[in-house]
């Protein structure tokens, strides 16, 4: 399977980036600007993060059974190869139905896609939103972060656990499907919100805009089949099997 990371050259990408007529998102900001060039810039240095997101399904980095006992194999099963499979193969077809340059980062529609159709919005998203998921999760996840992230989350909330607090009532008081995320905002500071269905804080038509680092699947077919009604008790233990590494390798990409 391809990776869903796409290199694209920086001439390239800086061409059709000023060809493109941002809607006031973050994309029209200077820190989306920074992530837009984080996506698509071609780096000599082999280390260095990329955050591209392809219109292909990636494989998972782990098993199915690996996130267990917080999140069990049959959901996790269930999740990646059904719901997260036909957001991307929806996807595929909505891109070429509409013309969508598949090479280039899947982050450029996101921002522009108040100019898409509802098909492209919603599986876009969808399969967007799950690509980030699975990243930010891991088997040896859990703890807390550190370093620069862990700084600029006591310098936004005050404390970790203040953060974990606003986060998972952000998660707790979706009104019926969605997302939680953490996001750097347009005045580059950390901030926590939600958003509906599977939208999310890249897209031009967000009340909630940001760069996504880390987001929580609050979809019921992200945790019933474990938690049945019990969303709280599954985000909680979310915590558990974050990435932090992933988290921050993001947030120091974007610096």
């Amino acid at each position: 399977m391809k990776k869903s990371n796409t290199k694209v050259s920086r001439r390239y990408f800086i061409s059709r980036s000023s060809k493109a007529t941002l809607a006031f998102g973050i994309g029209s900001s200077l820190v989306g600007s920074a992530f837009l060039t984080a996506c698509g810039g071609e780096s000599t240095d082999e280390n260095e993060t990329k955050l591209s997101t392809g219109f292909e399904q990636a494989a998972l980095a782990y098993d199915y059974a690996a996130l267990e006992p917080h999140i069990d194999a049959m959901t996790m099963e269930i999740h990646y190869t059904k719901h997260a499979a036909a957001y991307a193969k929806n996807l595929g077809e909505a891109a070429a139905e509409e013309g969508v340059d598949v090479s280039a980062p899947l982050e450029e529609v996101m921002m522009n896609i108040s100019k898409y159709s509802t098909k492209m919005r919603n599986n876009g998203g969808g399969h967007y939103n799950h690509e980030l998921f699975w990243k930010t999760m891991s088997p040896d996840g859990g703890g807390k972060p550190s370093g620069d992230l862990e700084a600029a989350i006591n310098d936004a909330f005050g404390s970790f656990d203040e953060f974990k607090s606003k986060f998972e009532e952000a998660g707790k008081t979706r009104f019926g499907s969605g997302w939680a995320w953490l996001v750097v905002d347009s005045n580059k500071k950390l901030a926590v919100g939600s958003t509906p269905n599977q939208d999310n804080p890249l897209m031009d038509v967000s009340d909630f805009q940001g760069v996504p680092l880390l987001g929580i699947d609050v979809w019921e077919h992200a945790y019933y089949l474990k938690y049945t009604s019990d969303r709280a008790g599954y985000i909680g233990n979310w915590w558990n099997v974050i990435n932090w590494d992933a988290v921050s390798e993001r947030y120091d990409a974007l610096k």
